[in-house]
């Protein structure tokens, strides 16, 4: 069935298998067998990997009700000292004596949401970012303590030339969103922004990185494994132009999935 996808007549969409999600999960199982040393992709002794996980934000509804609230987030990976599905299938926590907490955004022809239901000003960088803080705080496990700790946006390298995320991704611009989403609250998250948030950002490495780049990486150490994973590639960017429309490819732009926390 799968191999159906690259003829004249397939039984399914051939998206459903060359997507940035198989992509991403493609090159998770290739880092955490192989030890490359000083990546953004880098696994440590105990760390694993989950695709798909959920996040959670320090902005869930609260018991009274609350207009501002938002759901868990999706990630598209995960990697780390983490366990996943202690409250749910996908939920995703610190173990105690964590050093290693990557978030992992694949993209392949679209860019990163332009906000959330109660905040259009809050994007999906920033939002990422903060709930990395929750997940910290959750665990309470000092950032500082981590010194492994990223978020990263992978994607074709022609969509970073282009800026594609530049100004979601750029520190400055995610550290006033968060800010801008505390205030809302007039006071109620001002702790969670000074002991958890802060301290958070102050460790984290934000980044966006090609998958050109990390095919390149493996080619380093096993051609073969890179030639299996180009061509997964190619095969991911051939389906991506043919299901975009021109308008949203042009502006690089999606709009974000919301889990209900």
């Amino acid at each position: 069935m799968l191999q159906s996808c690259t003829t004249q007549s397939p039984l399914f969409p051939p998206t459903i298998l060359y997507n940035e999600g198989w992509l991403l999960r493609l090159v998770l199982d290739w880092f955490s067998a192989h030890r490359v040393s000083d990546h953004p992709l880098s696994f440590y002794d105990g760390s694993r990997w989950f695709s798909e996980a959920l996040l959670p934000s320090a902005f869930l509804a609260r018991p009274e009700g609350d207009p501002l609230a938002e759901g868990w987030t999706h990630a598209d990976g995960v990697v780390g000292h983490l366990a996943i599905g202690k409250k749910g299938k996908a939920d995703t926590s610190l173990l105690q004596e964590a050093t290693h907490f990557a978030v992992l955004e694949a993209k392949m022809l679209s860019g990163l949401s332009s906000g959330v239901k109660n905040a259009s000003f809050y994007d999906q960088a920033a939002r990422t970012v903060a709930c990395i803080a929750e997940v910290i705080s959750r665990a309470k496990r000092c950032p500082l303590a981590i010194p492994h700790l990223g978020f990263y946006v992978l994607a074709p390298q022609s969509q970073i030339e282009r800026g594609v995320f530049a100004q979601a991704m750029d520190r400055d611009s995610i550290g006033q969103k968060v800010e801008k989403r505390v205030k809302q609250y007039t006071g109620a998250k001002d702790e969670w922004h000074l002991e958890w948030f802060l301290p958070t950002f102050e460790q984290i490495e934000i980044g966006v990185v090609s998958w050109e780049e990390l095919i390149a990486t493996v080619r380093e150490h096993d051609s073969a494994d890179a030639n299996s994973l180009k061509k997964f590639y190619d095969e991911c960017c051939h389906c991506a132009r043919l299901t975009t429309p021109p308008s949203r490819h042009a502006r690089g732009v999606h709009h974000q999935e919301e889990t209900p926390g």
